[in-house]
């Protein structure tokens, strides 16, 4: 049987993880921290995980690699030069991996995204078939390279360049592309659409394989924006080697402790999608729609360590709210709650609230309703964004800087909007708790300049 890789999708964390195998034996790369995925695929399969593989100490999810290595009895391989508090095979640049008499793996040393980064040439009897890169080259660009100290950036710019030199002078312009960072990670310098690639590909149309060193350098450097908080502690979990993940349901609570909960200023989180939090909420509980990338923004808003009160419609939605903030070390919830607006209200309608909604046109015909002053538009889009164009007149504060900046918002209504939907609304929960009036613009930001509102690149007005 020829070598097979299977794809082990993170889309909420923009990452993927592999399993290549021969058909008998078989290889991880990358876990996620929840391994019953990947033992499930194995069992699907009818192989048996002989091997896990980290290309290096991820710092946006929790890995699950030391866990699926103890549970299979698979050796695990990190790099030789990490420090860690676990025992494992370690791995250094020229090591040949025999995975199984038809299937084995080179370990080619690729700094740039960390220091000791690893990529993983999988090879059989008819040479190499592709690469696992994890944060090196990816699908039209490279992992960014400040995420180990902005003091290290422009060293490991440099060395991202010439690791994927290497890759690419290694390897044959077939070789697949197997990334683990580039599909919404914020570890990805730049993202990419493409669901697949291969060396020669990325010859073409990847800026680190056709820009010289110093202008790649600038390039990378110049792109780079804030990631999110919760990484701080990722890399150290890793590095100590996280315990496996815990995905028993959280204890229920009912309308009277939610309400204690609130009054206590705890983060209550509501996973229904943002359309049904404007609808009706359970008043000072927070939009964090489990439709979007709601581990991402609430794992980087929510101070590490606060409690957090899940409410969904159903126990099957907590659940999975669980286990993606589980992969990024957010372990248990305080207490979950599931059903409907009225229930956890205790059925007090004077504790359910609504939130407005609006289009951009109806932002611009509010404009032309009130000239010369009136509400403030607040854009809680990321630096790049709002550098690249925004509504003149617009008050720009990050989604993540705005729990310790709600102060510096002005007075009177506010119409909030980012990029689609989901991180206004998840700021308009934020100061609908603070007792601000908000209108939350649900439109794609796109639509902005088509509905007439002026745009800028400047933060000064336009003549």
């Amino acid at each position: 049987m020829t070598i097979e890789v299977e794809v082990i999708e993170t889309s909420s964390l923009g990452d993927r993880s592999y399993l290549a195998h021969d058909g008998h034996l078989a290889v991880v790369v990358d876990p996620q921290r929840d391994i019953d995925r990947v033992l499930a695929l194995a069992g699907r399969l009818g192989v048996r995980v002989t091997h896990v593989v980290e290309t290096h100490l991820h710092n946006d999810y929790v890995s699950g690699g030391l866990a699926l290595a103890r549970v299979s009895g698979a050796a695990y391989l990190v790099g030789g030069a990490e420090e860690v508090g676990f025992d494992r095979v370690p791995v250094a640049d020229g090591d040949r991996i025999a995975v199984s008499e038809r299937m084995w793996l080179d370990a080619v040393g690729t700094p740039g995204h960390t220091f000791h980064h690893l990529s993983y040439v999988l090879a059989g009897p008819d040479g190499p078939e592709g690469v696992f890169t994890g944060g090196s080259l990816l699908f039209g660009g490279t992992g960014r390279t400040d995420l180990v100290g902005a003091e290290h950036a422009r060293t490991l710019a440099r060395h991202q360049h010439a690791s994927a030199r290497r890759l690419s002078g290694l390897l044959p312009d077939g070789a697949r592309l197997w990334p683990t960072h580039g599909f919404g990670s914020f570890c990805a310098a730049t993202q990419s659409s493409a669901s697949a690639s291969t060396i020669g590909r990325e010859k073409d149309v990847n800026p680190v394989l056709r820009m010289e060193a110093d202008d790649f350098v600038s390039h990378i450097l110049e792109g780079l924006d804030a990631y999110p908080a919760y990484y701080a502690h990722m890399g150290a979990r890793n590095a100590a080697g996280a315990e496996p993940i815990d995905l028993t349901p959280a204890r229920p609570a009912d309308s009277a402790e939610l309400l204690a909960r609130l009054r206590a200023g705890e983060w209550v989180v509501d996973l229904r999608s943002r359309k049904a939090f404007a609808d009706r909420h359970l008043a000072g509980t927070l939009s964090f729609g489990l439709d979007g990338p709601m581990a991402t923004w609430l794992g980087w808003l929510a101070p590490w360590g606060t409690p957090l009160t899940l409410l969904g419609e159903s126990a099957e939605q907590v659940a999975a709210a669980q286990r993606e903030l589980a992969r990024i070390g957010i372990d248990r919830p305080a207490a979950a709650s599931t059903g409907s607006v009225e229930r956890w209200a205790g059925h007090d309608e004077d504790l359910i609230a609504e939130l407005a909604t609006a289009s951009f046109a109806d932002l611009a015909a509010a404009r032309a309703g009130e000239p010369g002053g009136g509400s403030t538009v607040l854009d809680v889009r990321m630096g790049n964004e709002w550098r690249a164009g925004h509504v003149a007149g617009a008050v720009h504060i990050p989604l993540p800087e705005l729990p310790g900046r709600l102060a510096e918002v002005p007075e009177g209504t506010v119409w909030v909007h980012c990029g689609s939907g989901y991180r206004a609304a998840a700021a308009a929960s934020l100061l609908a708790r603070g007792g601000r009036q908000v209108v939350h613009i649900d439109d794609a930001y796109s639509r902005a300049a088509d509905a007439g509102l002026p745009i800028t690149a400047s933060d000064e007005e336009p003549s």
